[in-house]
């Protein structure tokens, strides 16, 4: 059996955007997946069909696995020919064992690769505009352990170096011992009054920042109740904060949004908003369970007066069958196009075509009304073809029959609840992490309600609900759930922009106090 490969990879400090392009790389190609604790979550959702996910973190010193274990898992799974990435938060050589995993990859002669990543020593200070160097301020920096055991006898820290030897100190993992670092840095000469900071969970929404002394730091954690993990930072460029402060003046800083479909460019407006996203699809489009009825429609194609769209996936699994059945393009030119959607009239002019109508309201409602302004002689008659969901409202062909009309609906993909452990998802609600969820159809929110169980309703009640349209919020409010946002379109690009509108807070004195509020109401 050929051996396999290990990449060890720094995933950042956990904003998704600061994981490098190799990274993400590896990451697709990979059969297994040994993550972390810290590691966004969006992440996994990048990884390839079928790759084995193997959660080996640790969350405030509750081990999921031994470092021996996963040191274990790592070698196991490269003799059995499987490409591993071991996904971990930070970079794996600044104090994430990265150097122990390949040593012992090493003594089993198992190649890997290092890829290096955003260590939380430099991007968790810049997220809190606080730089580590600069020319009237810092001309070097350290980074330091800071979960050193304080009684050992022989400490590997050289505090009379340390205290002084480098204009900015990093401390990672230090919150435990910060009694113990500063009265340190104080006894061997470093001035009390140097300014400092502790950042906890930077570049996340929930990013907290303290700044004070180096006399006062620690009571002040302490009173903030200050746990892992944070980063401290210790230099006078602690003090440009007050003017550097960038990424918590952002207008949806604090907020992370859930989108129960698979990511896509028009949700990026949120992150550029300061908003994470929490990516959870709960319906997957696939293939019919049988392509027979859409075929039929397609040998016949020269039949039909009118195609009809209604979403992006209905072209694409129906122009993917056209090519199938050896057919192209020129076969539709005697046909009308029309798309329920901009976004879904611009997926069909990626393939060289151009719609000839797109209703103004994105439903059956709209479409009805489309077809409707001509009078029923523009229907009578006409035959229609509208592939499709498997599972789909009737309203719109009910009326094209009822007005004389000929109209042929054959399933051109199905919607299917993919196969996802929730885990992660119910402990973000319960612990008020996600603050906003959105919904475009009523099959994503549905699928979401049997994934959470009987604890759905108490899961959401604080976190304030988008829905795309009125038929999703209708399958919301069915289950005793209010709709805070909806967009005049039914489009995720208007849906995002009606998030931006009402979830982000007045510009000025603005303070977060309380992660999980419901800022849309």
């Amino acid at each position: 059996m050929k051996q396999g490969k290990v990449f060890l990879v720094g995933a950042g400090p956990g904003d998704i955007g600061l994981l490098t392009l190799k990274g993400l790389r590896c990451l697709q190609k990979a059969d297994t997946i040994l993550y972390d604790f810290h590691v966004n979550n969006r992440l996994l959702n990048m990884a390839s069909e079928g790759a084995e996910l193997i959660y080996a973190g640790k969350r405030g010193g509750r081990h999921e696995m031994t470092q021996d274990e996963i040191n274990e898992t790592l070698v196991t799974k490269a003799l059995e020919g499987k490409v591993v990435c071991r996904l971990k938060g930070g970079d794996p050589f600044v104090f994430g064992r990265g150097g122990e995993e390949a040593g012992i990859l090493v003594s089993h002669g198992i190649e890997f690769e290092i890829i290096p990543g955003v260590t939380s020593a430099i991007s968790v200070p810049a997220y809190a505009g606080i730089p580590l160097t600069h020319r009237k301020y810092s001309s070097s920096f350290a980074v330091i352990t800071g979960n050193e055991d304080e009684t050992k006898k022989d400490s590997k820290i050289h505090w009379p170096s340390i205290a002084n030897g480098a204009d900015t100190l990093v401390f990672l993992m230090g919150v435990k011992n910060i009694d113990y670092i500063t009265a340190n840095l104080i006894k061997h000469g470093r001035d009390p009054d140097t300014p400092a900071a502790i950042i906890r969970w930077g570049t996340r929404p929930e990013q907290l920042t303290l700044t004070s002394t180096l006399r006062d730091i620690s009571e002040l954690a302490k009173g903030q109740k200050i746990r892992p993990p944070a980063v401290m930072v210790v230099g006078s460029t602690a003090s440009l904060r007050e003017t550097l402060n960038w990424y918590e003046k952002k207008p949806l800083f604090g907020q992370r949004v859930l989108i129960t479909r698979p990511y896509t460019d028009d949700y990026e407006p949120l992150e550029e908003n300061g908003a994470e996203i929490f990516e959870f699809p709960t319906i997957k489009t696939v293939p019919p369970d049988s392509f027979d009825a859409l075929d039929s429609a397609i040998d016949n194609i020269e039949t039909y007066d009118w195609i009809i769209f209604t979403s992006s996936n209905g072209f694409k699994f129906f122009f993917n069958r056209l090519i199938h059945k050896n057919k192209d393009v020129r076969d539709l030119k005697e046909i009308r196009l029309c798309a329920i959607g901009e976004k879904s009239s611009e997926t069909i002019r990626g393939f060289g075509l151009i719609t000839d109508l797109v209703p103004e309201e994105f439903n059956a409602e709209g479409l009805i009304k489309q077809f409707l302004q001509g009078g029923a002689a523009e229907v009578k008659g006409k035959r229609f073809l509208l592939p499709r969901a498997e599972k789909a409202r009737e309203k719109f062909p009910d009326k094209i029959r009822e007005l004389g009309g000929h109209i042929d609906t054959p399933a051109a993909y199905k919607t299917i609840k993919p196969y996802t452990h929730a885990k992660r998802l119910e402990r973000f609600l319960r612990e008020g992490k996600i603050t906003i969820a959105t919904f475009t159809s009523a099959s994503s929110f549905n699928n979401l309600m049997e994934l959470l169980g009987s604890e759905a309703p108490a899961l959401l009640r604080d976190v304030s609900i988008a829905a795309i349209g009125p038929v999703t919020k209708k399958a919301i409010e069915k289950a005793g759930l209010p709709v805070d946002i909806m967009p005049e379109k039914a489009t995720v690009s208007d849906m995002v922009q009606a998030i931006i509108a009402q979830a982000a807070p007045p510009p000025s004195d603005f303070k977060l106090t309380n992660v999980n509020r419901k800022s849309a109401r």
